[in-house]
């Protein structure tokens, strides 16, 4: 079953930016997430930078935590990094030269109805200038809003995954560009 549409659980809004990424094996998701973590270190020295928002789409065993990990490598973390699928949201503080990035990882499977977003609370982490990486967003239903990247993965084979990014904000279309 392919990756559920983007729009369909976000309020519409035309992409900035769309672009399309082979990821043939485990070396491609991780040269992808390196790439997407230089762009995250780019777009938040931009000035006016307020956090960025990311929504990851695909099937159980796409690769959503395999790309999160990816990405968290990139960024210099070389502790474990768990599926949120239980705790719904793990943190990190990630050192940089000019302080700590805050980077959240939500997985939103669990969750059974939209209002379960508004009851956890999870709205001030997006309010924070943080990372916020969310698997099964869709789970949230439209309370998320729109997000800066929408990351959908579609599985080809056992190792082989399509990445369909789509950029919706000015630092989204700043990331996808460098990526």
């Amino acid at each position: 079953m392919p990756a559920a549409s983007a729009s369909s659980f976000f309020p519409p809004a035309k992409a900035l930016l769309e672009r399309s990424f082979p990821l043939d094996d485990l070396a491609a998701t991780d040269a992808f997430g390196e790439r997407f973590a230089r762009a995250i270190d780019h777009v938040r020295m931009l000035p006016g930078f307020t956090g960025l928002h990311v929504q990851l789409l695909g099937d159980l065993g796409a690769g959503k935590t395999t790309l999160v990990r990816a990405t968290l490598a990139g960024l210099g973390h070389r502790g474990r990094v768990r599926s949120p699928t239980y705790t719904l949201v793990e943190p990190y503080a990630l050192a940089r030269d000019d302080g700590e990035l805050e980077l959240y990882h939500f997985d939103l499977y669990r969750f059974a109805d939209p209002a379960e977003w508004a009851d956890a609370g999870f709205r001030e982490y997006f309010d924070a200038g943080a990372v916020c990486l969310v698997e099964w967003p869709q789970k949230a239903g439209a309370l998320l809003g729109t997000p800066d990247l929408v990351f959908s993965l579609d599985t080809i084979d056992a190792d082989r995954r399509m990445l369909e990014a789509r950029a919706y904000s000015e630092p989204g279309k700043a990331c996808l560009e460098r990526c």
